[in-house]
């Protein structure tokens, strides 16, 4: 059996590593030139059935590693108002822990060598006739294997062909990501998971990436063979407005010209975070969430996962765990093809219908829980 994977984020590597643990032959395509070709996100939260999920599928020799390249997310949730006067609370959570996207990604590379292969942007796919499926790239090649899966992100090529009809939304609004190099000044703004700043037309977000080693020492260290990038610890911050333009990641120096006028008169630890932020990792940010979509049908070798089925907003801090969950649960159902425990047709039916579940729910409650982190009109 050969699985093609569309998309090298972290659903697909995470799901690619459970199936070479399987036996199970696969090809991981994607669309950007190389690693680094782009920026890759921020401080993500891995928690309960995802935490679970990735380490099921990843290495064991990699466990050590993950470990020290992640940080603590425990602690009371906060609101705090632009003088950082506490509001309310949240209440506390004690359970998961936070990692950076782009480290995580790159712990995920290692160990698939060419089995992944960029610059290979999947566009469509034709289902043929000997029931095996040919995925087409953008340049005019293709790849033909037993099932695509489309991990491609919320804008998802894989999708828009299978489903055409799913709705992906906009949330009103427009928000900008940024890191803050972490300083014991900015730490005393996150005592515990995270503080939400709730301004008069504004809100921010704060969240402390503070990794228990250095990443690329603690590989040096614990896997010689993988270089991780030399990330230092980190204050995430998300500002969510309703009345912002949005800016291309580039034009950073106008975006917080904006910003820092919007939050004249906040506390001056606020502003000087804004001021201080790392100009690389800071952007425009815009945030979207899927209707949900019933099972569609018949007996296909085209599947979907994580973002390129059910996106949803960050406030519920579920996406990269849904994305994870879903890679180790459609790992399993491939492995018992694999051992001829079952037809492929049914395994890909019965890991829709539970992931279309799970996916579903995490999109409602971050929806539910969205209206916590957005600002009043």
């Amino acid at each position: 059996m050969r699985v093609l994977v569309a998309g090298a984020g972290i659903g697909g590597l995470c799901l690619a590593h459970g199936l070479l643990r399987a036996g199970v032959d696969v090809r991981v395509l994607e669309r950007e030139d190389d690693p680094h070709s782009r920026y890759q996100g921020f401080r993500i939260v891995l928690n309960g059935p995802g935490l679970t999920a990735l380490r099921a599928c990843l290495p064991e020799r990699l466990h050590p590693l993950l470990a020290a390249v992640t940080g603590p997310m425990a602690g009371e949730r906060r609101v705090v108002d632009a003088q950082l006067r506490e509001v309310r609370r949240l209440g506390a959570v004690d359970e998961g822990t936070a990692t950076d996207r782009h480290v995580l990604r790159r712990l995920l590379l290692a160990g698939l060598g060419d089995r992944v292969e960029f610059g290979k942007a999947v566009v469509g796919y034709t289902e043929r006739a000997d029931g095996t499926v040919e995925a087409r790239f953008g340049d005019g090649g293709s790849a033909i294997g037993d099932l695509l899966v489309g991990a491609d992100g919320v804008g998802s090529a894989v999708r828009r062909q299978l489903l055409p009809e799913a709705e992906v939304v906009t949330v009103p609004g427009n928000s900008v990501l940024g890191r803050t190099p972490l300083t014991e000044r900015f730490a005393a703004l996150v005592p515990g998971f995270g503080t939400v700043v709730a301004g008069a037309g504004v809100s921010m977000l704060l969240g402390r990436m503070e990794f228990r080693r250095p990443p690329r020492l603690a590989a040096e260290e614990l896997a010689p063979d993988i270089r991780l990038p030399d990330t230092a610890s980190y204050l995430r911050w998300v500002v969510m407005l309703p009345g912002l333009a949005p800016a291309e990641p580039k034009d950073w120096a106008g975006i917080r010209g904006d910003l820092l006028a919007l939050l004249d008169g906040w506390h001056p630890d606020l502003v000087d975070l804004v001021r201080g932020a790392d100009v690389v990792n800071s952007s425009a940010l815009t945030v979207r969430y899927a209707k949900p979509v019933p099972h569609w049908g018949g007996t296909r070798r085209v599947t979907l996962l994580g973002d390129a089925i059910h996106p949803m907003p960050p406030s519920g801090g579920q996406g990269a765990n849904t994305a994870l969950r879903d890679a180790e649960l459609l790992s399993r159902s491939l492995a018992a093809v694999q051992r001829g425990e079952a037809e492929l047709p049914a395994a890909v039916e019965e890991y829709e219908r539970r992931m279309l579940d799970h996916g579903f729910a995490a999109v409602a409650e971050s929806l539910e829980r969205l209206p916590d982190f957005t600002p009043a009109r």
